[in-house]
């Protein structure tokens, strides 16, 4: 079972960004996604998650209003849309799944990616 990150790359303030996660080796229907990010020298950080329904959604504080999660129309999938991003964004994304979004929100994952570098330029 594996979560794939792709879609990190170097981009300039004020760009955007989508990254993607897929869930492989079963079937996710059921669990909850979310998306993480580490900076060099900094503690991991909540980014956003969605619910298995994908109804409802979560958002660390430094993102609300400029990051989107969505499920993606294809199986297992899972999408971070970054807008006006800042150098402060900059870090290692990771995705993670559980089957409580809650439980997934406070950093308690069954499974996790190998992450995805996003640097932020000014």
């Amino acid at each position: 079972v594996q979560l794939v990150e792709s879609g990190g790359r170097p981009v300039q303030a004020g760009d955007s960004l989508t990254l993607s996660c897929v869930g492989t080796g079963r079937t996710f229907n059921l669990d909850a996604f979310g998306w993480f990010r580490q900076a060099p020298g900094e503690e991991r950080e909540f980014v956003a998650a969605i619910n298995w329904r994908g109804d409802n959604t979560y958002y660390g504080d430094s993102v609300k209003g400029r990051f989107t999660i969505s499920k993606d129309n294809a199986p297992n999938t899972v999408t971070l849309q970054m807008n006006n991003l800042k150098p402060e964004d900059t870090g290692v994304y990771y995705c993670a799944s559980h089957l409580g979004v809650l439980v997934l929100r406070s950093g308690s994952a069954d499974y996790w990616g190998r992450g995805t570098q996003v640097s932020v330029s000014s």
